[in-house]
């Protein structure tokens, strides 16, 4: 019998740095070059953030198998962290020292409130979960408006909104931050971590009962994935300039959980790919003013009675592996002996 032959690990890693490295370059090239127009360039910012938000999603719902209704929180908390931050420190420090700084806090900050809001929420399940998770995002959105009168001195500025933020965003550090945010949810669910969480996944008590620590990997999931919606909710701040508690309500999550759910729970390409088309639709129809809502909710519902597990259900992509079945003939030989079964 042949033997296969195989990638090895640093050739993977490689491999997928230079494709990652030729695509970040050529986007920066054409924002130099001015080939995408600015509005094009705004939108393409916000295809990254909703990116990451749907990714970051995808942790707690399609591999840990939770429902969180609270994610715009998270979101939330990691924008006025990184807007007050920067806006404060503009100036004193570098900006792309003052920008990466104020992701770190944005995310360190989120990763926090995500430990605190997981340990109780996370002994609940389904509808309840899905409930609490739903209060507390109210309860983050609340505080923004009030916490001036309870503070005594401006921070958050309330209903008024936070303005003057500095606008570091730009379309190649919100894509280095979606290369970022891929390659360590990736690792983090191909390593024994992320195993014991698609086991939880899978059947709680069946994992328990082989010794994995389902409390701690169900918080850590749900953590992480907190983690990136504060970097997203960073990179938010840094492309509007001025933040509304406003922007963060129920149908914030509601529209990230939407992107996780078209794309396919449990396929990271598929919530790149529903929040890429989602994001790109709406501005895409905006000719048709009148009609584009409607538009953009019909497919949505076509979609999910033509595809219910989204659009790539479970699957994810390999770049590795597909070159690992062109090396052996095994990509071939699977087509042509589909054409036999089906003559």
């Amino acid at each position: 019998m042949k033997e296969r032959k195989t990638i090895p690990m640093a050739v993977r890693y490689l491999m997928n740095i230079i494709l990652v490295a030729a695509f970040l370059t050529a986007l920066n090239l054409l924002v130099v070059n001015k080939t995408l127009s600015t509005y094009n360039a705004k939108v393409l910012m916000l295809v990254g953030v909703n990116v990451i938000l749907a990714v970051s999603l995808n942790v707690a719902t399609g591999y840990l198998g939770q429902l969180p209704l609270g994610h715009a929180g998270f979101m939330a908390v990691g924008a006025y962290a990184s807007a007050i931050f920067t806006k404060n420190f503009d100036g004193r420090l570098p900006d792309e020292v003052n920008f990466v700084l104020g992701l770190v806090l944005a995310a360190v900050l989120a990763f926090g409130v995500g430990v605190l809001i997981g340990i109780p929420a996370l002994r609940l399940q389904g509808d309840y979960l899905a409930i609490l998770t739903l209060g507390f995002g109210e309860i983050i959105r609340i505080t923004l408006n009030n916490i001036d009168n309870v503070l005594g001195f401006k921070l958050t500025y309330g209903a008024a909104g936070l303005k003057n933020i500095p606008k570091y965003t730009s379309v190649l550090n919100a894509f280095v931050w979606v290369a970022v945010c891929c390659y360590v949810i990736h690792t983090m669910m191909k390593s024994r971590h992320g195993r014991a969480i698609l086991a939880i996944r899978e059947n709680e008590i069946a994992a328990d009962s082989c010794g994995i620590q389902t409390t701690y990997y169900k918080v850590l999931g749900f953590a992480v994935s907190a983690a990136f919606a504060g970097v997203a909710g960073g990179l938010y701040a840094g492309y509007l300039g001025v933040l509304n508690p406003g922007n963060f309500g129920f149908m914030k999550s509601i529209e990230i959980l939407v992107m996780v759910v078209l794309g396919g729970m449990g396929s990271m390409l598929g919530s790149v790919l529903s929040a890429t088309v989602l994001t790109v639709l709406p501005e895409a129809l905006r000719s048709f003013s009148e009609y584009r809502m409607v538009v953009y909710a019909l497919a949505l519902v076509l979609m999910m009675i033509f595809k219910p597990s989204g659009l790539l259900g479970q699957y994810d992509f390999s770049l590795s592996r597909l070159v690992e079945k062109l090396i052996n003939g095994e990509l071939f030989q699977k087509k042509s002996k589909t054409e036999k079964e089906g003559e």
